[in-house]
């Protein structure tokens, strides 16, 4: 669906301004033929396009500094853009103007294995880092699903998750430093390489999910740890889906913390199945899955949490617990539950929300989710990351009317992020947001609140040339 950009008026680009990016960069890399243009003008978020103007590849940090310093002084917007894996909208060049996209900017920089950091540039992509430091022993825990193709500065500006945050933790809580370039052009560092930094405010937290809305990363340093030697996998089938939720939280009281614990229900499984060549035991009268690693360097402990948590899982009434025996068979099913998202997008026209409250209200989250849909004549497919609270809720147009899908769902959507809120969770664990969830920024926040966000976005970029149109309702 292409879309005009908001009514405000900003400077054409005109033959001169290309001229001079064209020398910042060179003629190469100054892109505005129509497939470029097109290809940079949607991300995975629903079906929305906005064409930019122009295409600036740069792959330094001096470079950046040159295009942003160009903006601010045409006032042309410019858009940061990674892999354009985002599912908020976050990357789309909603005002038109420069797309700066950052894919030359793909090298790791050094391995520290003394120290146990990294340093990498923001166009890296996800696995390429995970599997680079894997064959030095050390591990990189945050892998969204789109980690084969996720660029890491994407990463940082969602402050992604994935499976392994349950366990592990979310891209923040690897990231030591940054080195950034301001809406004004100045280059600089956010933090110290260290792992404890109490001196000033946190600048390197402060830009990790700002959704380059106040900077554009063009270095990260990461910290890593080491690599788990062993882990084990288990799939277990339930005939409730709410059954299922209530299982997560009780899994935790018993001490044990899995390195992964995933939600499917039904409708998810089928969808996948029917995407990718992967077979999933599915019973007529189960109706949802739980996909739960455990992780570690000894083989005999983890087999007596699996123990354990089977023991827990059994008083939920599950059915016949299965275990992946097999390297093969662990790749398979992580391979449908990371297709998840693909899968139901390839079903219908569609909108995913990303939903997190605290663990043990799963549940009614769920419940509260479908009985939503009912009042509102819509159909959701969940999954996501239930271990922490992480729900990601699927809304499928399928036979709706386009006049039913642009009235009712939006009430929709509200309702639940107003659920979500009431129980104690936001309106994004993980996918930020963007351009697409600003319109309910009103329900986590109140006017102050929103008020100092606005403020903190002005003083770095008082020109609002910096990714415009994002996260807050009236930009």
């Amino acid at each position: 669906m292409s879309r005009k950009a908001p009514e405000k008026a900003y400077p054409a680009l005109i033959d001169a301004h290309l001229e001079e990016l064209r020398a910042i960069v060179g003629r190469e890399f100054v892109l505005t033929d129509e497939d470029a243009l097109h290809n940079h003008s949607h991300d995975y978020t629903e079906d929305l396009r906005f064409l930019p103007q122009v295409v600036v590849r740069p792959d330094t940090a001096e470079q950046v500094a040159a295009i942003l310093r160009f903006c601010n002084r045409t006032g042309i917007p410019a858009t940061p853009r990674g892999a354009g894996t985002g599912l908020s909208g976050g990357a789309l060049p909603v005002l038109g103007g420069v797309v700066i996209a950052m894919d030359r900017f793909n090298r790791i920089l050094s391995i520290d294995e003394r120290n146990l950091q990294a340093t990498v540039e923001p166009g890296v992509i996800n696995q390429v880092f995970q599997d680079a430091v894997m064959e030095k022993g050390l591990f990189y825990p945050p892998d969204p699903a789109s980690r084969g193709s996720c660029f890491l500065g994407g990463n940082l500006a969602e402050c992604a998750g994935g499976p392994k945050a349950v366990k592990y933790g979310v891209t923040k809580d690897y990231v030591l430093n940054c080195q950034v370039v301001l809406p004004s052009g100045e280059i600089i560092w956010t933090g110290a390489n260290v792992l404890k930094n109490s001196t000033g405010y946190n600048l390197t937290q402060l830009l990790i999910g700002s959704e380059g809305t106040l900077g554009i990363i063009t270095r990260i340093v990461f910290r890593l740890v080491p690599l788990p030697k062993e882990n084990l996998l288990m799939l277990v089938p339930f005939r409730s889906a709410e059954k299922a939720c209530e299982a997560v939280s009780a899994i935790f009281r018993t001490g044990i913390t899995p390195s992964a614990l995933e939600f499917m229900e039904r409708d998810c499984i089928e969808y996948v199945m029917r995407f990718v060549d992967v077979k999933v035991p599915l019973k007529d009268d189960i109706n949802a899955h739980l996909l739960i690693e455990v992780d570690g360097n000894d083989r005999d402990v983890l087999f007596k949490e699996c123990e354990r948590i089977s023991e827990v899982l059994y008083e939920f009434e599950c059915d016949e617990i299965l275990f992946a025996d097999t390297t093969q068979q662990k790749a398979d099913l992580w391979k449908a539950r990371r297709s998840a998202g693909e899968a139901v997008k390839s079903h219908s026209i569609y909108k995913e929300e990303d939903t997190v409250v605290p663990r043990a209200e799963l549940p009614r989250l769920l419940k509260g989710v479908k009985a939503i849909g009912t009042k509102y004549g819509f159909r959701s497919v969940c999954y996501g990351h239930a271990g922490d609270g992480n729900l990601h809720v699927n809304i499928i147009k399928e036979e709706m009317s386009d006049e039913a899908w642009q009235r009712e769902v939006p009430k929709g959507i509200r309702e639940i992020f107003e659920l979500c809120v009431s129980l104690g969770g936001t309106i994004s664990g993980e996918h930020g947001i963007g351009y697409v969830q600003k319109q309910y920024m009103d329900i986590p926040f109140d006017p102050v609140q929103l008020e100092l966000m606005k403020g903190i976005k002005r003083l770095f970029d008082p020109n609002g040339i910096l990714n415009p149109g994002k996260i807050f309702p009236d930009a």
